[in-house]
């Protein structure tokens, strides 16, 4: 089979490679799209050193069983899937929160991903999807969910309904747009997306309807939201967020681009200010966000560029560099 292989720091080759071999109570998927998430990139940068050269990235997918070794699972079934591999039996996971298992491994990260044209996953962590779910929707569930699991959590911190609150987005990227775009959905009426790419503030000013802003040519007004969803993750936009946030508001921390840094904790507790982290999303996320994108809760998703595996290397340099408008690229096999 063809897979795009990470084989060294921004470097990419599409290789042949032998088909997955099929375990007890697996699956083998012939994948029909994969995302490129931005831990992908952050990998292909070097920079994360949970991935190695010579894996296979890739977990944001939708496929075709292929073969299947389980038993209710039939072969020609498509399903998206949860990445993590949980354990199901550790505290957290029979809590229904299996997204911080204590055991927990991940497609594209401890074993090959999805950017190939097949990938082996256990039975267990496949997410029905309906049968006629487009390809690029169903891809994007589990980009989606994260979303969805970080809306949930602000939503149960506000003292006030979403509907009555002023909210600020930051960051136009894939988490940001659908965050966004369920924030609208889901009756947010005063939403900014603070973005600074010039064609992605355009791309959310036309999909999602709302307001946008460049932080560097306009301040994001201080004291401001009653709720910030950073889904960046830099140390500018950590400080951003305590900055643009309400007393008594909530910052719901998403992305992950700096690993470490300061925040203004005096401003924290003299405001009150409720701070949260939020990984990735559970199985009940994952499939509560499949019926939300089949019933078009994320919109048209006109904002999602696809292109051909063969052209992962070249879709890695133009977000990397920049150089692509749109906050999502789906790779075809």
């Amino acid at each position: 089979m063809k897979a795009l292989v990470y084989t060294q720091a921004e470097q990419l080759r599409l290789q042949e490679l032998p088909e997955p071999e099929l375990e007890d109570q697996e699956v083998v998927l012939r994948i029909e799209a994969v995302g490129i998430c931005g831990s992908d990139l952050h990998a292909w940068r070097g920079h994360d050193p949970r991935r190695k050269p010579g894996l296979v990235l890739g977990h944001e997918f939708v496929g075709v069983v292929e073969r299947s070794a389980h038993a209710r699972i039939p072969r020609g079934k498509r399903y998206t899937g949860n990445p993590l591999i949980t354990c199901g039996v550790c505290e957290y996971c029979v809590q229904g929160r299996n997204n911080l298992c204590s055991h927990r491994t991940m497609v594209g990260m401890t074993r090959p991903g999805a950017f190939a044209e097949y990938m082996s996953i256990p039975a267990t962590s496949l997410i029905d999807i309906p049968q006629d779910m487009s390809a690029a929707s169903a891809a994007l569930t589990e980009p989606a969910a994260t979303a969805w699991h970080a809306l949930a959590l602000t939503q149960r911190a506000l003292v006030r309904p979403l509907q009555e609150c002023r909210v600020l987005v930051i960051g136009g990227g894939a988490i940001g747009m659908l965050a966004a775009l369920l924030l609208r959905h889901a009756g947010a009426r005063a939403l900014v997306v603070a973005e600074l790419h010039a064609q992605r503030r355009e791309a959310v000013a036309r999909h999602v309807a709302c307001e946008t802003l460049d932080p560097l040519a306009e301040a994001v007004a201080e004291s401001g939201f009653d709720a910030v969803i950073d889904a960046v993750g830099a140390k500018a936009t950590r400080h951003q967020a305590l900055s643009a946030v309400k007393p008594g508001g909530v910052v719901m921390h998403v992305g992950l681009q700096d690993w470490a840094s300061e925040i203004d904790m005096r401003r924290l507790t003299l405001s009150e200010i409720t701070l949260l982290g939020t990984y990735t999303y559970t199985t009940a996320d994952l499939r509560a966000t499949v019926d939300a994108l089949h019933a078009g809760a994320f919109g048209d998703l006109g904002w999602v560029q696809e292109r051909e595996l063969a052209q992962g290397q070249q879709a890695f340099v133009d977000l990397s560099q920049g150089r692509c408008a749109a906050a999502k690229i789906l790779l075809r096999p």
